[in-house]
Formats: C-alpha cells, sequence, structure tokens
C-alpha cells in the first residue's frame, strides 16, 4: 500500500532539507527521499568539508607569518591525513544533524532512488524493496554532479574530481587545476597554501570569469603573488596518462604545449542530475541538463516542482535553501516572494577571499545603466592593517540617475562574511543616501564598505 503526503521532496541537499523542514512547520506531511547522504553535495562533499580544509591552509598559512606578528613558530608543518579527517569530521557533524532535524519536524526520511512514474505518484528502490509513495505536490532537489570532459575524465589516482580532492590519495608535488570557478580556485589555493607547484588553466579571458573583471584580475595578480601559475584563454586538450605521470596537452593562442604533472583536478563545472527521474515520461522540459521552471519554481507539471542546483544557476547553497522555503510556503498556501538571482551573492574561499552581488560594472554599462563607481582598497584601512590583511579591494557599482546600487564586489579577507551587508541593501533597496547615512563601527573591515559607497560620489575620507 502507498504511503500518502501532501508533500515529497526528492533529495535532501540544503533545498531538499529545508524545503522539507519548512512544509512540516507549516502543518503538511512530508517526506524526504534521498538516496546517498542527507545533506547532499553541499554538507558532505561541497560547502562545508573545503571550508574545513581551507581554514587549516589558512592556520598553516598565518604559521608562517608568525614573525611578522612578533611570533616564533618552529617545526612548521602538517599531516594531511588529519587535515582530511578533520573536514570529514565537521561534515559527519554537520549531517548528523539533519536527521535530527527531520525526527524533530516529523519529516518522514525514506532512503531509496526515487522515479516519477505518474504526476503525484513516485516509485522508491530501497534495501527493502521497491515502495510506492504518493503525494499531491513533489519537489525534485536532486542537485548536480561534476562535468566530466573526454578525454579529461577523473580516475581517483591522477585525476581527481571534487570528490577525489576532497580526500586525496597523496598530496600532490606538481598540480593543474583545469578551470578557475570557485571549485576550481579554491582547491588550487588549498594545495598551493600547502606547497604543490600549481598550475591553473582557465578557457576564458580571466581567472574567475564571472566576478567583476577588475576584482578577478586583483585576484589573479595575488595568486601569481603566491607562486600559482595562471593560464587565461587556455584549453587542455587531452591528457596522456602514464605510471605516475600525466601530461597535459595545453593549447594557448593557437599553439599546443605539454606539460607533465602527477595531479590533475578537473573543475570545469557541473550538470544537473535528472537522469532516471521519468522527467520525459511527464513532459517536464530540460535545457542542458536542467530543469525549466518559473520565477516560482514551478515545472509545468501540476504539483511538480524544481529548486536548487537541478533547476539552474546560480549554483549555490544558499540559493537552493530559499528556493525550498518559498515552494513549501507556496504548498502550504502562502503567498511567497518569489528569489531574485540578481540578489544573491556568490562567495569563493580562496586566498584572497572574493565575493559579489548584483552587476559588474561591465555588465551595468551593457544594461544602458549611466553609473558611479566607487572603490576602496585595505591598505587604507586601521582594521585590515592590524590584522595584517592589507591586500584587498572594495568596490561598489551604483546607478547615477536614481542612487540604486547595482553591484558590489570584494576582494580581500572576510569579504564573504561582509558581503551580506550589501545584499541586505539591495534586498531593502537602498540607495547610496541610505548607506552614507549609516554609522559603520571603528575599527573594522565593514568601514571600507562605507567608504567605497562616499568614493563613488568624490566623498571618501580615508583615502
Amino acid at each position: 500500500m502507498a504511503q500518502n503526503f501532501d508533500m515529497v521532496v526528492i533529495g535532501a541537499g540544503p533545498g531538499g532539507y529545508v524545503a522539507a523542514i519548512r512544509g512540516a512547520q507549516l502543518g503538511l506531511k512530508v517526506a524526504c527521499i534521498e538516496r546517498e547522504h542527507l545533506g547532499g553535495i553541499c554538507l558532505n562533499w561541497g560547502c562545508i568539508p573545503t571550508k574545513a580544509l581551507l581554514r587549516s591552509a589558512e592556520v598553516f598559512h598565518l604559521m608562517h607569518r608568525a614573525k611578522d606578528f612578533g611570533l616564533t613558530a618552529q617545526g612548521i608543518g602538517f599531516d594531511l591525513d588529519k587535515v582530511v579527517a578533520r573536514s570529514r569530521g565537521v561534515a559527519k557533524q554537520l549531517t548528523g544533524g539533519i536527521g535530527h532535524l527531520f525526527k524533530k519536524n516529523k519529516v518522514t526520511t525514506i532512503m531509496g532512488e526515487a522515479r516519477l512514474v505518474a504526476p503525484g505518484k513516485i516509485s522508491v528502490i530501497t534495501d527493502k524493496g521497491t515502495e510506492e509513495v504518493t503525494a499531491k505536490n513533489i519537489v525534485l532537489a536532486t542537485g548536480a554532479r561534476a562535468r566530466e570532459l573526454p578525454g579529461l575524465e577523473p580516475d581517483g589516482k591522477l585525476v581527481w574530481n571534487y570528490k577525489h580532492a576532497l580526500m586525496p590519495p597523496h598530496m600532490p608535488k606538481k598540480l593543474l587545476v583545469i578551470g578557475s570557478g570557485a571549485i576550481g580556485i579554491e582547491f588550487a589555493s588549498f594545495f598551493n597554501t600547502l606547497g604543490a607547484d600549481t598550475t591553473v588553466v582557465e578557457v576564458m579571458d580571466r581567472v574567475l570569469p564571472v566576478e567583476d573583471a577588475e576584482i578577478s584580475a586583483f585576484a589573479k595578480k595575488q595568486f601569481v603573488k603566491q607562486g600559482m601559475k595562471i593560464l587565461e584563454k587556455a584549453t587542455v586538450k587531452k591528457l596522456d596518462r602514464k605510471g605516475s605521470i600525466v601530461t597535459a596537452h595545453i593549447e594557448s593562442a593557437g599553439k599546443t604545449e605539454t606539460q607533465d604533472f602527477d595531479t590533475v583536478i578537473s573543475a570545469v563545472g557541473i550538470v544537473g542530475n535528472v537522469e532516471n527521474l521519468g522527467l520525459e515520461d511527464l513532459g517536464v522540459k530540460v535545457d542542458r541538463t536542467h530543469v525549466v521552471t518559473d520565477e516560482y519554481c514551478r515545472t509545468g507539471v501540476e504539483g511538480l516542482y524544481a529548486i536548487g542546483d537541478v533547476a539552474g544557476a546560480p549554483w549555490l547553497a544558499h540559493k537552493a535553501s530559499h528556493e525550498g522555503v518559498m515552494v513549501a510556503e507556496l504548498i502550504a498556501g502562502g503567498h511567497p516572494h518569489p528569489v531574485k538571482p540578481s540578489s544573491i551573492a556568490g562567495c569563493t574561499y580562496c586566498h584572497p577571499q572574493v565575493a559579489s552581488v548584483g552587476l559588474t560594472e561591465a555588465k551595468a554599462k551593457e544594461l544602458g545603466h549611466d553609473i558611479k563607481v566607487g572603490r576602496f582598497p585595505f591598505v587604507g584601512n586601521g582594521k585590515a592593517i592590524a590584522l595584517g590583511e592589507p591586500e584587498g579591494l572594495i568596490k561598489t557599482v551604483f546607478d547615477a540617475k536614481t542612487g540604486e546600487l547595482l553591484g558590489a564586489h570584494m576582494v580581500g579577507a572576510e569579504v564573504t562574511e561582509l558581503i551580506q551587508g550589501y545584499v541586505i541593501g539591495r534586498q531593502l533597496e537602498t540607495t547610496e543616501q541610505d548607506l552614507m547615512d549609516t554609522v559603520f563601527p571603528h575599527p573594522t573591515l565593514s568601514e571600507m564598505m562605507h567608504e567605497s559607497v562616499l568614493d563613488a560620489y568624490g566623498r571618501a575620507i580615508h583615502f
């Protein structure tokens, strides 16, 4: 006999588990189906464990700078296995918490592989056999996985994807990272800090290509200063694997050269998990591995929604979570506002950190805005100097006619925390005058946000 629910969520990543919990809070009878791990990629293999690794690298970096702070540190080293073990422990702690939250909110957990067999009907293959589940509302939150390009497929030994890089079988000596988006540049930053001779290849004309060009250029300068080799407008055409060596054929400016590496990390994007879900039979539209939805995450099939990475860009856990809340409230009869992708911050936890929200300077101009741009460097901020982190930049872009904050872009220490101030500003439709009139605490890094706004209007005080 089929189990019946008001709402069934397929996938227990950030969007899925949040949707399930919010639905239960609103009085719905909810189940969540997950085929592998509660928490999905983010908690198990993405956002959380990578940040734990990067924290270890950050501490390691600071230990080498001890004398800059009047301190003495000797015999500095690392144990990669212990660094990884800490990362896995952090992930395990959080995934265990999701199970507790499900029990607390009376969300039924079904471990198995789901397939839509008809509108409102799901077949789930579990360890005990096949179960039938019905629900008036179904939320697809199946996430995404690493894209694999022909000839660059990971093998877990010489060529890694993000999962292999999170549990590395060895410490790379000479590392090639293919792709300089958030995933690629974070792993490049981690292994480079620990001593790997690191080369990054990016097919676009600059690293971190989704960021503002000025921020990308600043970040590249810092990466090169740290010893990374950056190849832009370049493509890895193929990899020859022999013994313990990978020979990469790298094409740039019409010429192909070969370089040898002992480790390659492929970080060339993601593809949505849309296979074997029965979407074709239901008439669900899929475009380039992502389910097509409207602004409320509706697929066009009655009662079927898609959220998070499987529904397309931006591929961010916080976007997925808020879509989960929105969909749950919609199903429960509420009237939520749609999630606005343009007001969702992107954060990259390399060294230095990079964060942004809204339009880049180039995009604002392309859309026809008459703009005012403000900048403020970390070297002009007392707290940044006291922290020993004087390398960084905060940039703000305003509409010259209305004072609307069109975008904000940052590179430097702790900018992934600072960016939320501008995110709130965009959400509340803040103008430049509102930001100018706001009192920022001293001494803090946040004062640079104020100065950047002032600079856009020729009023910067400290630089």
